[in-house]
């Protein structure tokens, strides 16, 4: 991991995220699957919210492991049309790019990505609180 971050520099970076997610919100109308454009980027748009939210009162290194246990619940949906699953690929996607946004070790995110459940095993696990749903960009 690179040097630590800041609890605000943490803050201003979901904050960068969460105007990108909302730009996609914005275009979902324009791509071919639209519901499912809406429901990843508004899927992102929450987990961002949520993270920030958790990081006004945790420590840094407190949310990157708040994180990862979120990850590590996320079923694998690897492999099915870009268009099913939009909020938990939305999550997924929001997930990975904290991680870029924090600098986690990749073997880090390699190892909890490795602990997820497949999606036949795997209870649907229920989208955060936040204030929406989820859809398919980075950001």
């Amino acid at each position: 991991m690179k040097e630590p971050m800041s609890t605000e520099q943490m803050l201003q970076g979901l904050k960068h995220y969460r105007r990108i997610a909302r730009q996609d919100m914005l275009r979902a109308p324009e791509t071919p699957h639209p519901e499912a454009f809406l429901a990843h980027a508004e899927s992102r748009r929450a987990l961002y919210v949520d993270l920030g939210t958790y990081a006004e009162t945790h420590a840094p290194s407190d949310v990157i492991v708040h994180a990862l246990e979120l990850y590590q619940a996320i079923p694998f949906s690897t492999g099915t049309p870009e268009h099913e699953y939009a909020d938990l690929k939305g999550r997924e996607n929001a997930l990975e790019n904290f991680f870029l946004l924090v600098g986690l070790d990749p073997k880090t995110r390699r190892e909890a990505r490795s602990r997820r459940p497949k999606m036949d095993a795997a209870p649907v696990v229920p989208a955060p609180a936040g204030d929406a749903p989820s859809e398919l960009t980075s950001g």
